[in-house]
């Protein structure tokens, strides 16, 4: 007898009942497990006991708002997130991606279109995922990301603390060393959608990076401005083995 495969867990937090539990109930009969929580202490608590495969976070919530959960799922858990957000929340999904989410849907919505969300955020999920033999370091001038760690070090080895959002466009840019990115590009690698809405967010972002690696922000020698077309990365980038490998 073959065994069966587990059910992909879904971790849905929202305070509105009426919303949540009828959401809950149509993922069920789509294939899922599904976890509900009212609120982000509750999901927290969740957490304890449970893990995950993905969670939809509604950004409204009293106490602990959606998006310090959201930090806190990505940062902590490493989870993919998708945002619940009403149609006047334009600020908040650009704070939410910018953050590490992976996508976001505008209530009221179609819980067929979700699923579907849902779907396209586990693939991406389970491409992106580091293989363990390929495990190796990039490293560009001196500086050395690990990218299973998603740990960056300077030059002098120092640790430069790094957000999900600034290590995904790194990563980004550090697996296209010299070619042109352009903002769609960037924003369908780094977030996994088309949003020209969200261009600026990928400016944010690179702007925060900039401060991180280069010597001076304004004057960048690795993340260059390409006018009219996006970015490029400047420098020349290898694969390294993990210290302590054997050669």
């Amino acid at each position: 007898m073959t065994e069966e495969a587990p059910l992909t867990t879904i971790l849905l937090v929202d305070d509105e009942i009426s919303l949540r539990e009828p959401l809950a109930e149509y993922l069920v009969g789509q294939g899922f497990d599904v976890l509900e929580a009212d609120s982000a202490a509750a999901a927290r608590s969740r957490l304890l006991d449970t893990r995950p495969d993905i969670a939809l976070v509604d950004i409204m919530m009293p106490g602990e708002d959606g998006l310090s959960l959201t930090r806190h799922l990505i940062e902590s858990q490493h989870l993919p997130v998708i945002l619940l957000t009403a149609k006047g929340e334009a600020m908040d999904r650009i704070v939410g991606l910018e953050i590490g989410a992976d996508d976001y849907v505008s209530k009221p919505f179609e819980p067929r279109e979700l699923v579907a969300r849902i779907r396209s955020v586990l693939r991406r999920a389970s491409r992106s995922a580091t293989p363990p033999e390929e495990d190796a370091h990039y490293e560009f001038e001196g500086w050395r990301l690990d990218p299973l760690k998603r740990r960056l070090t300077d030059p002098e080895g120092t640790l430069v603390p790094i957000s999900t959002a600034e290590f995904r466009l790194l990563r980004a840019f550090l697996d296209n060393p010299r070619s042109v990115l352009d903002r769609d590009r960037l924003l369908d690698m780094v977030q996994g959608r088309e949003a020209h809405l969200f261009d600026r967010a990928v400016d944010n972002q690179v702007s925060r990076l900039r401060r991180k690696i280069e010597a001076d922000s304004k004057v960048p020698h690795f993340i260059l401005t390409v006018r009219g077309g996006g970015y490029r990365f400047g420098a020349t980038v290898r694969r390294i083995a993990p210290p302590g490998d054997a050669a």
